[in-house]
This record gives structure tokens, sequence and C-alpha cells, in this order.
């Protein structure tokens, strides 16, 4: 069972991250964003069944929860902080297991998934470390054309900041190798 070692705010004012001493994943992002998405999954559908969470987004060590902006903080982190301690730490998973969980955009032609490959690397190195400290990450949905779809997780899905001023810099980021790119968050 993991043991929660801090409780942080994140920028998003209805979020909290909870950084955990043992995983709950082994690299597999787990991203809920209603109790029917997480129908499956025991310790988002314990977090979904307390009052006014309306996210959970786990991977890894940490944990986030955001909620509906009509719960008091302090007494909605005592009431998440239960399921999260109950919940069993991640077992060993093989690398096949990480492996399927990626995503396959077996649909693209070669040119075009070695665009999204140095997109992807890019955002790797340069935004989701700083999404990650805060809480979020960002899914890239696909390539098509010149249009990439990004999708928001976590703290960052109802973020303002995401909305603008991060979407802004990915935008200006993925330009720089892509110029025609145009990027939209959905």
């Amino acid at each position: 069972m993991p043991k929660i070692a801090e409780i942080d705010d994140t920028p998003n004012p209805n979020a909290v991250k909870f950084t955990l001493w043992e995983p709950l994943t082994w690299g597999i992002t787990r991203s809920y964003e209603s109790a029917e998405q997480a129908q499956n999954d025991a310790l988002a559908c314990a977090l979904f069944d307390i009052e006014h969470v309306s996210n959970v987004f786990y991977v890894d060590k940490w944990i986030t929860v955001t909620q509906d902006g009509e719960a008091d903080w302090p007494a909605l982190v005592r009431l998440v902080a239960v399921p999260i301690r109950a919940a069993p730490a991640a077992d060993e998973q093989s690398a096949a297991t990480v492996a399927a969980a990626t995503h396959d955009y077996a649909d693209l032609s070669p040119a075009d998934q070695q665009r999204l490959d140095a997109i992807t690397l890019l955002l790797d190195e340069q935004i989701r470390p700083y999404l990650k400290n805060d809480g979020g990450d960002l899914h890239v949905i696909g390539l098509d054309g010149n249009q990439l779809s990004v999708h928001y997780q976590g703290a960052c899905g109802t973020c303002p900041s995401s909305i603008s001023g991060t979407l802004r810099s990915i935008k200006n980021l993925v330009k720089s190798i892509e110029p025609d790119i145009e990027v939209v968050a959905v």
C-alpha cells in the first residue's frame, strides 16, 4: 500500500498532487475524466465515489486529483487520501506490459511517424517535465497533415494557464521544428 510522501498544490486551484513512496504503476499512465471512464480501475472508482472529484490522473509514484471547485481542499484531501493509501503498490511489470499501454500510430506514413517522433521527443524533453511537476501531463492524440492534436491530463486538464499560456508555448516550440504545424488541444 502506497504511503503518501508529499501533498502539493498545483497551478490549477482545483487540483492537488500526491507524491507517493511506492509506485502505483510502472510507466503506465492512467487518466480518467469521469467515473464511467474509470469503471475498470479500482483506485479511480474509489476516488470518483467521493463527492466533488472530477478527474483522476496517475503514473508511477504520483497521483493528481481534481475537484469540481465546490469542495474545501483540506477536507477533500483527507477523504481522497484514504483510497490512495489503500491502493496496492504496483507489482513488477514486464516491458511488454508497458509497451502494450503505449499508443500505436500505425496509420501514419513513415515520414509522418518520423515527424511525430521528433515532436514527441521535443515535448518529452522541454514540456512534459514541467507539466508532470505540476501534477499533469500531455498526451499526443495524433498528427493529421499539419495538425497536431494534444490532450492535457491531470491538473493541466482544467487549468486556465494550460489552455492559454502553456498551449502557446507548445505551439511556439513545435513550430521551431515544424513551422507550418497547427497545435490543437482537444
